[in-house]
């Protein structure tokens, strides 16, 4: 199938490792020309090398999410280098495992300025442009957690509900102008987040990593981890001209795991 994207610009924010990369290639692979954001400059450099190899066309961008004052820069350097940006892809590192309760307010501000703020800010400096040509995709990635809480991710439950009122908002404020908005929802997709978290779990429970994988693995339906490339697919597709019609959606890439209809 034809996603009919060649030739569009994206930006992919954390394009520079995991998910963000997959997605990235992904874009690539379709023909669109992808700028590539990370606060590891050289993964968003290598990324892009990756593309340019293949035949594609793309650029990397150190960008540390949490310095508001880089956005208007950054992007006018896409612009001038890409041309303006037709897809945005949202998505930020995750926090610190930690309970709800007892976390310093600053430690809260700094998450919300880096996950949260910032992607809203990002979106609003790319969005006058989409509507002057009729035509965005903005695709956020989120978590889980924000259909069904993750024990001891406190921080990051709260903080990506946040984008889910703020992209189902938007998305109706400028379903008329061609822009659609939506949400990707991973489950447990095999990434060094995924075995971070792990790895944290089997610390604090005084297990082996093996054995938190396997217990992880028989919660899901199809029982295996998500790969990489199949959650890369979903927003791919998501981010295209295919997908004209959906948009105010949150969609689930979990192998089932998620058991609230």
């Amino acid at each position: 199938m034809d996603l009919r994207i060649k030739g569009r610009t994206a930006l992919v924010l954390g394009g520079g490792g995991g998910l963000g990369a997959a997605i990235s290639l992904a874009l690539a692979a379709e023909g669109a020309k992808v700028a590539i954001a990370d606060i590891k400059g050289d993964a968003a450099a290598s990324a892009a090398h990756r593309i340019d190899a293949a035949g594609g066309t793309a650029m990397g961008l150190a960008w540390d999410l949490a310095d508001l004052s880089v956005i208007d820069p950054s992007v006018r350097s896409i612009e001038a280098s890409l041309g303006p940006v037709d897809i945005l892809i949202n998505i930020t590192g995750g926090p610190p495992p930690t309970t709800a309760r007892g976390i310093d307010p600053a430690v809260w501000a700094e998450h919300f300025n880096s996950m949260v703020l910032s992607v809203i800010a990002i979106t609003d400096r790319v969005l006058p442009s989409m509507r002057d040509r009729r035509w965005g995709r903005i695709v956020t990635s989120t978590s889980s957690g924000v259909v069904a809480p993750i024990p001891n991710l406190g921080l990051s439950n709260a903080l990506r509900l946040s984008l889910v009122g703020w992209s189902k908002t938007l998305s109706a404020e400028v379903a008329h102008e061609g822009i659609t908005v939506n949400l990707v929802i991973p489950g447990r997709i095999a990434t060094d987040r995924i075995r971070f978290l792990d790895e944290a779990r089997a610390q604090r429970e005084g297990r082996s990593l093996d054995a938190i994988q396997s217990s992880s693995t028989a919660t899901i339906p199809m029982g295996r981890y998500g790969t990489q490339e199949e959650y890369a697919d979903a927003v791919t597709f998501l981010a295209s001209d295919r997908a004209g019609y959906i948009t105010g959606s949150s969609l689930r890439v979990d192998g089932g795991l998620i058991q609230s209809i």
